[in-house]
């Protein structure tokens, strides 16, 4: 009876391994260094410093508003491309995402350029 149960482990061990092992291999392929996010939160706080520089030193009319906007838009392009993991899915995807949100914002310049 031990060879038989011996025989089964043999069995069923491969297919554990099996099924274990692309598993194992499909979430450490899923892992980032930790230095990416470092990195990503430093330019974060970068570009947060360089935002309240902004008013800190007085900036103002389109010369503001333009710093302030171009720097939301970078903050925001590291959020979306790093944390919710944009850089690394497929184009089509992206651009279900990404495109209609800079559709909208080319049809409010030409609103306001009328």
């Amino acid at each position: 009876m031990t060879n038989a149960t011996v025989h089964m482990e043999g069995q069923i061990q491969p297919h554990v391994h099996a099924a274990v092992a692309p598993a194992a291999a499909h979430a450490k392929g899923q892992q980032h260094p930790i230095k990416l996010y470092l990195v990503v939160w430093a330019w974060l706080f970068v570009l947060s410093t360089c935002s309240y520089l902004v008013d800190y030193f007085g900036l103002h009319g389109s010369l503001r508003w333009s710093l302030i906007l171009l720097f939301m838009v970078l903050k925001a392009g590291l959020i979306v491309a790093v944390f919710m993991h944009m850089a690394w899915e497929r184009l089509a995807l992206a651009y279900a995402i990404l495109l209609p949100p800079v559709l909208v914002l080319v049809f409010v310049a030409i609103m306001v350029l009328e």
